[in-house]
């Protein structure tokens, strides 16, 4: 690809990821899209979760599959290496879109928090989530993660080189904040529909299952150096007993799966 249409087509997959993200936190509050998880198509209970059902499942598969290093070595044989990462966020974003067309609503209110106080807490804590998530991106890198400094290279005539990071900020915390916050989001609900209930479950199932792919990467390409790194700090839940007085190792931190 020329140079200018490398960086052209990396700013708009940045552009769709940037439209579906800010969506997706509409889409998972109930504020302001048309659509959200309680506000869209409507039909029989059961065809509404066979079709979230098969949305949520698409996305699952095609985020975690084209994340897999076999894949990326068979992808790059069709498409430039400059715009692998690009064309990867760009897929993501655009199965996101088709889930927030698709979605079928399921009303049935399985439990409202009624307290003012509890509400406004929660409410803040689906905030937090959104922010760590975010957040985690900068702590890493967020420019490589979705693409950008891969095409910013190629248009300088630059090969690629890897970015290695310390675990910075909250990844002493966890190995993978961004997953924590989408976990927060996904759960901080003061009124849960079972339409937003099975988008919980399925989005914290598929976390759970391409975390387990993700290390095993990251240690089969990082080897003593992650394995360390797994010995100090826990995977999503920060439990206190974990140390993390040993030295800071440099690590290629998770990329989302």
């Amino acid at each position: 690809m020329k140079r200018w249409a490398t960086v052209g087509y990396g700013l708009l997959s940045y552009g769709v990821f940037l439209a579906a993200f800010l969506y997706l936190v509409g889409f998972v509050g109930n504020i302001v899209v048309p659509r959200s998880v309680d506000v869209a198509l409507t039909a029989p209970i059961g065809v509404a979760v066979a079709v979230d059902v098969g949305l949520l499942a698409l996305f699952a598969v095609q985020h975690s599959v084209m994340a897999r290093p076999a894949f990326k070595r068979w992808w790059t044989r069709l498409v430039p290496p400059s715009i692998e990462r690009s064309t990867y966020v760009l897929v993501s974003s655009l199965v996101l879109v088709l889930l927030f067309w698709r979605w079928h609503t399921v009303p049935t209110v399985l439990w409202e928090v009624t307290s003012p106080t509890v509400r406004a807490a929660i409410e803040v804590a689906f905030w937090l989530g959104w922010v760590i998530v975010l957040s985690a991106t900068f702590m890493i890198q967020h420019f490589d993660l979705v693409g950008l400094r891969q095409v910013y290279l190629a248009w300088r005539g630059e090969p690629y080189t890897e970015v290695g990071f310390r675990a910075p900020l909250l990844y002493r915390v966890v190995r993978h904040p961004m997953m924590l916050g989408f976990l927060i989001a996904f759960w901080a609900a003061p009124t849960m529909t079972a339409g937003h209930l099975l988008f919980a479950v399925g989005g914290t199932v598929y976390i759970l299952v391409a975390l387990q792919f993700e290390e095993r990467d990251l240690t089969a390409g990082l080897g003593p150096r992650y394995r360390e790194y797994r010995t100090r700090v826990p995977m999503l839940v920060p439990w206190p007993h974990h140390r993390r007085d040993l030295p800071q190792p440099r690590i290629q931190p998770p990329e989302v799966a």
